[in-house]
């Protein structure tokens, strides 16, 4: 599955929780146009269906992107690098 950008995903968290805060419910209680909105968006992004499961999943996975990768071992004995320059 295609996962946005890690600062997309980041923008998207911190806007929808600053929407769920501060923007007031509509008549019937349930969350403001924006809130929806960007619940929305978290799903499509995430691919899932449920605003918590997608808040979960981002969360994740910006865990993921943010923990240390280790480069990978070098060859012992291999080809130089395409284009190395001797």
């Amino acid at each position: 599955m295609l996962m946005p950008h890690p600062a997309v995903l980041r923008g998207l968290l911190a806007e929808y929780e600053a929407a769920a805060v501060d923007e007031p419910a509509d008549a019937t209680g349930r969350p403001g146009p924006r809130t929806r909105d960007l619940a929305y968006t978290l799903c499509v992004s995430t691919g899932t269906r449920d605003v918590r499961r997608a808040l979960e999943t981002a969360r994740r996975h910006l865990a993921d992107a943010s923990a240390p990768t280790t480069p990978p071992a070098p060859v012992a004995g291999g080809a130089a690098p395409a284009g190395a320059a001797d």
